[in-house]
């Protein structure tokens, strides 16, 4: 089974970084292969599953060092109340000021 991908995706790969344009299915005795042209040249490679990964893409929290951020921070808050108060948090920086409400 061939698969063309749209759009396509971008490799990291053995021969390089490129755009993934097709995926080959050959059955259950064999790797996935992926039809990748390359960005250094355009020469167009196809690459077994082990040997691709996806580039980098820092609003899928997919980082260049490989560890992921987590979508939700934590936020520490002070349970001693001699700490003072606490201020609101609004679209998660802190201010002066309540946070909006919606009615």
């Amino acid at each position: 089974m061939i698969l063309q991908l749209d759009p396509p995706l971008p490799m990291e790969t053995s021969r390089g970084p490129g755009l993934a344009h097709f995926m080959i299915d050959y059955g259950p005795e064999s790797h996935l292969m992926w039809v990748v042209f390359m960005d250094a040249d355009g020469a167009c490679w196809t690459v077994p599953n082990p040997e691709v990964r996806m580039q980098a893409n820092w609003s899928m929290q997919r980082r260049p060092n490989g560890k992921p951020v987590s979508v939700h921070p934590t936020i520490n808050v002070a349970s001693d109340a001699s700490s003072g108060p606490v201020p609101e948090l609004l679209n998660g920086h802190a201010s002066g000021a309540p946070a909006a409400t919606l009615k």
